[in-house]
């Protein structure tokens, strides 16, 4: 069993803390396929490749719930095409390309929102964006010169 060391990503991304902690404790031998890449593209925004040759967007789909963001992707095979009674029009003699059904799941942090996708040379690229609430960004507060003499505010007297 392999082990990664991925105490360097932790300080170079912002969004996917969780994700790390997953990918730490998983120990699936499923969990490399298929390849995938994250990359932080801006400030606030990710993006997520995952390499699935041969497969077309119809195969594939991706779906946000939560904080998870699930792609999935299955696939006919050549001989579930091909029509019943009919002889193979071909013979793979080495089918090193895999063809199987996937299943790929990430863990989102908070705030972070999946703004599309696109699939080109079998790459699928999930594009992400972290947008913090207005309630919760860090604000500036000015801070002002104190007054030579202090405000007295009066009340009014009661009668």
């Amino acid at each position: 069993m392999r082990q990664y060391d991925l105490s360097p990503l932790y300080r170079s991304t912002v969004g996917f803390d969780r994700l790390f902690n997953m990918l730490d404790q998983a120990s699936d031998a499923s969990a490399g396929y298929p390849p995938y890449n994250i990359e932080r593209t801006g400030e606030h925004d990710y993006r997520i490749t995952v390499a699935v040759a041969g497969f077309a967007e119809a195969d594939l789909s991706i779906e946000s719930r939560e904080h998870a963001l699930t792609i999935r992707g299955s696939r006919e095979t050549q001989a579930a095409k091909e029509p019943v009674g009919q002889p193979a029009r071909r013979e793979v003699l080495h089918q090193g390309i895999a063809a199987r059904s996937f299943e790929r799941r990430f863990q989102l942090a908070d705030h972070v929102q999946v703004i599309g996708a696109s699939l080109e040379h079998g790459l699928l690229h999930v594009d992400l964006v972290r947008e913090i609430p207005e309630a919760q960004k860090p604000r500036q507060i000015p801070i002002s010169r104190a007054a030579a003499a202090p405000r007295i505010v009066e009340t009014p007297k009661a009668a």
